[in-house]
């Protein structure tokens, strides 16, 4: 039970409910973590500055709850293709273990590391830890993947699940002489944001961690769950989870929130409160639901599932997108999206399809450069979950209904319907009415004397323009 284990570390921040992680305690008591902040994703120019906050503040959680076990967790600024091999082989480790992942440059990577361990005679254990069930498991009746939700929610929804694991007991770590031969392969302390080149001053809706999701987890299953379904299309309420970059870093386990779920329904006897539950059930299985799709059709991160928009004649204009970036196209709610995204690295989910819709269908700019300016903004960035969302928008990806135009106005009327939304993020504007807010409206004296913007584009013009595209290519 003394043989070293390394711990690879990625998307599993934790260790509480951590599959791997549990599986190598299992195996010996001398457990050690690793996390490498690889160059190659930081100076990606998909990374979001709030997304490596919320990184780094997971891990130094991560690494203070190794040290109350009685490990650590090494950190490397470096390639996990150079490290991850070179030192389980300094340290004379037996086995390495980790969890797996959908993504297509993590599934590559994951197999050069595999194979350069198997040759130096070091077992590899890998677990499928962010997802309640690995896609192979949650396949049609003709033994392919879906490709509409509904019957994958029907198939996924009806499987047992695994319960969260029980906490791991206490670790032993490296000796002084390992630790030399770790510092001398690159170790370094946690760095701060400013030491890896990043710039992020304003608070995280949620900060990074197990506490503070665990937490979230617990107010919103004591205060918010019971009316999740009514709640949760309102920008202006705090009516979802905002445990989504906690999912995507995995501060918390999807098994514990699945847990959850089923703990309420068994303490409720309100039929309307059970529909709530349910509701943010199905809104975990799209996760998983996106997950699958990655992992089956790796070509997604790259361009469009359906075959009329791989060459769809997008007009593409700078200006416009610019325009849209900013908060700038003079349609409020678009707007008031787009600053909130800006200015907190986070959009409520709503507003994600407004914006997309309004991008792909409105200005007819490719999805693809929506996608890309979310991950360079979103804390919760999650490739898997935004393609999946953009696609759904631009009606690009799989979907049973793919042509989708929604009206600004006609969303900010349904779901901001006092404009407080609107309001709290476009304060030049806050002072005007209502109405004039929610359907945008406004006069161009009104708005330049505002330093507002008139609308860059004609809404009803535009949509007919999208649908002539659309059907010229069906």
């Amino acid at each position: 039970m003394n043989n070293l284990v390394i711990f690879w570390h990625r998307r599993d921040l934790r260790i509480t409910d951590n599959l791997g992680l549990f599986s190598a305690r299992e195996n010996s008591n001398k457990v050690v973590g690793i996390f490498c902040l690889d160059p190659t994703i930081l100076k990606g120019d998909d990374i979001a500055p709030a997304r490596v906050k919320y990184l780094l503040e997971c891990l130094a959680e991560l690494q203070k709850n190794y040290r109350k076990l009685g490990s650590d967790l090494l950190i490397f600024h470096d390639s996990p293709l150079n490290i991850i091999p070179s030192l389980a082989e300094a340290l004379k480790a037996e086995n390495v273990y980790w969890n797996l992942d959908v993504e297509p440059f993590s599934r590559q990577r994951d197999k050069t590391i595999e194979l350069a361990l198997q040759t130096k005679g070091i077992t590899v254990e890998t677990f499928w830890d962010q997802l309640l069930h690995p896609p192979e498991t949650i396949l049609s009746k003709s033994n392919t993947p879906y490709t509409v939700y509904t019957p994958f929610w029907n198939n996924w929804s009806q499987q047992e699940k695994l319960k969260p694991l029980p906490p791991i007991q206490d670790l032993s770590g490296l000796t002084e002489e390992e630790y030399t031969l770790s510092k001398k392969l690159g170790l370094i302390p946690l760095p701060s944001l400013q030491d890896l080149g990043f710039i992020w001053d304003n608070e995280l809706l949620l900060s990074g961690g197990e506490t503070p999701a665990q937490e979230r987890l617990e107010y919103f299953c004591r205060y918010l769950l019971s009316d999740y379904n009514e709640q949760r299309n309102y920008p202006a309420i705090d009516g979802t989870s905002l445990l989504s970059a906690a999912l995507k870093f995995g501060s918390i386990a999807p098994r514990t929130l699945w847990q959850n779920t089923i703990e309420e329904l068994e303490n409720t006897q309100s039929d309307e409160a059970k529909e709530n539950i349910i509701a943010w059930q199905k809104e975990l299985a799209w996760r998983e639901f996106y997950q699958h799709c990655l992992y089956f059709f790796p070509e997604l991160a790259e361009g469009a599932y359906r075959k009329q928009f791989k060459n769809f004649p997008w007009q593409n204009n700078e200006k416009l997108f610019q325009a849209w970036c900013e908060g700038k196209t003079g349609y409020p709610i678009v707007d008031a999206s787009m600053r909130q995204l800006n200015e907190t690295g986070w959009m409520h989910n709503r507003c994600r399809m407004i914006v997309a819709s309004f991008l792909t269908k409105d200005l007819i700019i490719d999805w693809r450069w929506g996608e890309k300016y979310f991950m360079q903004k979103l804390y919760d960035g999650d490739l898997a979950s935004n393609n999946g969302g953009w696609q759904w928008s631009a009606s690009s990806g799989m979907d049973a209904k793919p042509l989708r135009i929604f009206n600004p106005a006609s969303q900010a009327q349904k779901f901001d319907s006092e404009a407080e939304y609107i309001s709290r993020w476009l304060p030049e504007i806050s002072h005007l009415d209502t109405a004039e807010l929610v359907t945008g409206k406004i006069s161009p004296i009104l708005a330049q004397s505002c330093d507002y913007p008139s609308p860059i584009v004609d809404h009803s013009q535009q949509q007919r323009l999208f649908k002539q595209i659309y059907s010229s290519l069906k």
